[in-house]
């Protein structure tokens, strides 16, 4: 919406959330979430076309074209539980925007939702005797966090889904004449709804796909002295296949990719496509194999047990530049450092409260520091878990001489610089290479 604001200075675009203290937070440099570039671009709008309020029915009276961004979390109880969506904040959403609605409006999809889900606002939103018209367009976000700005200012591509009738094609040139302001018309792609809809789920899972799939050949370069970062690199150069998503990590986190695998099974099952169900779950199967091997492989190689030994988890985000701790593997591996009686220290340069969150029941056994040289000190292992720039920068020489001996690197993103760490005395482990290590045990 800042974005929108920022590039369409003739539309009025008003922010609104139940979260008072969010929408406060908006108004200030101190934004709710950490985003590059983000700060420099709601000040070139806010205050001019661009506004936060927690007066969501004035909102929706005073509106034209409605984007509806709530959570679709995957559901924890009753049918499809622990797969399909939650929608019930979406159907809360489409029951207050028709009760306040006194004309008819365009209320986009920015929610990633199962697929034929318009179908069910529209049924709801629809189902009113007041002579008012509602047509339910589908445009899913292909943002990533961490370059979420560049990625809207200079998208791939822009999709828009619409019914394919006259009030359904009307509504979308709407849509697309909003982001034909700076996406040449090329990137904008238009389909029908369902497809739209489909589309995100589809690509957020080919995304954890390759993440998946090259994490299961790390394991195996590990076993056959192979590196996967060279694997990488050769299948990368197929213009077939693209070397992006082929770097091989602890495992991928964020907001979607669980959720919208989880969401693409059910509906998969739903439809009686098991196998292609099964197919899918199998991805999130290796990423969860991945965070308990990135563990198994610190226990094995610290002489088989780490109770009581002082470990340094560099990162907590699920990536870099972000301060999003969502299904990221820093959680899992903390918890299953912890069960093996580890002392944990953890630090991370936007997420720490994230983490102290996450961590609630577990603060007694947990220290949060913001300094890396302060986590390193006295530690006997430091685990990277995300690829914060950062932590290639760190006087590694300074680290080693800080810590307890032998000292152990896992490196969880391939980011450092392994040889020259094991020159300094280090013990290293990467991701999918053989580790360097100064004992043959």
């Amino acid at each position: 919406m800042a974005v929108i604001a920022m590039k369409c200075p003739e539309y009025k675009v008003t922010v609104v959330d139940v979260n008072a203290s969010r929408i406060d937070a908006w108004q200030t440099d101190d934004l709710p979430i950490y985003e590059p570039g983000l700060l420099e671009v709601v000040k070139a709008a806010r205050g001019r076309n661009l506004f936060f309020s927690t007066d969501i029915k004035a909102a929706i009276r005073e509106s034209e074209i409605i984007f509806v961004s709530v959570n679709t979390p995957t559901k924890t109880f009753g049918e499809g539980a622990g797969k399909a969506a939650d929608l019930q904040y979406w159907e809360k959403v489409a029951r207050e925007i028709l009760q306040e609605s006194t004309a008819s409006k365009v209320v986009i999809e920015k929610s990633t939702l199962p697929v034929r889900t318009a179908s069910t606002m529209e049924s709801i939103l629809n189902a009113n005797s007041r002579g008012i018209h509602f047509e339910v367009v589908s445009n899913p976000e292909f943002l990533a966090e961490g370059t979420a700005v560049k990625d809207l200012l200079e998208p791939d591509r822009v999709l828009i889904g619409a019914q394919q009738t006259e009030a359904g094609d009307a509504a979308c040139r709407e849509v697309v004449d909003i982001y034909a302001h700076w996406v040449p018309r090329g990137r904008i792609l238009t389909t029908n709804v369902w497809s739209s809809e489909l589309s995100k789920l589809v690509a957020n899972a080919f995304l954890a796909q390759r993440i998946s799939s090259i994490n299961s050949i790390s394991a195996l370069c590990e076993r056959t002295d192979a590196s996967v970062a060279e694997v990488a690199r050769v299948i990368g150069a197929d213009s077939r296949l693209g070397a992006r998503f082929l770097n091989a990590s602890v495992g991928f986190g964020g907001s979607c990719f669980k959720k919208d695998i989880l969401n693409l099974v059910y509906i998969c099952e739903s439809y009686g496509l098991n196998e292609v169900a099964r197919y899918w779950e199998s991805v999130l199967q290796m990423n969860d194999y991945q965070e308990t091997r990135f563990v198994r492989a610190m226990v094995r190689g610290m002489f088989n047990t780490i109770v009581g030994k002082r470990i340094a988890l560099f990162g907590f985000a699920f990536k870099a530049d972000t301060g999003d701790t969502r299904e990221t593997p820093a959680l899992y591996i903390s918890r299953m450092l912890l069960e093996e009686r580890a002392r944990l220290v953890i630090t991370d340069p936007k997420a720490l409260g994230n983490a102290k969150a996450d961590l609630a029941d577990a603060l007694d056994r947990v220290e949060l520091v913001e300094d890396p040289y302060e986590a390193a000190a006295g530690a006997h292992a430091v685990a990277v878990v995300t690829e914060w720039a950062l932590y290639r920068e760190l006087d590694w020489g300074k680290i080693y001489d800080s810590m307890e001996k032998p000292a152990f690197v896992f490196d969880g993103r391939n980011i450092l610089e392994h040889r020259r760490l094991f020159d300094m005395g280090f013990n290293v482990y990467p991701i999918g290479m053989p580790a360097m290590k100064h004992f043959s045990i």
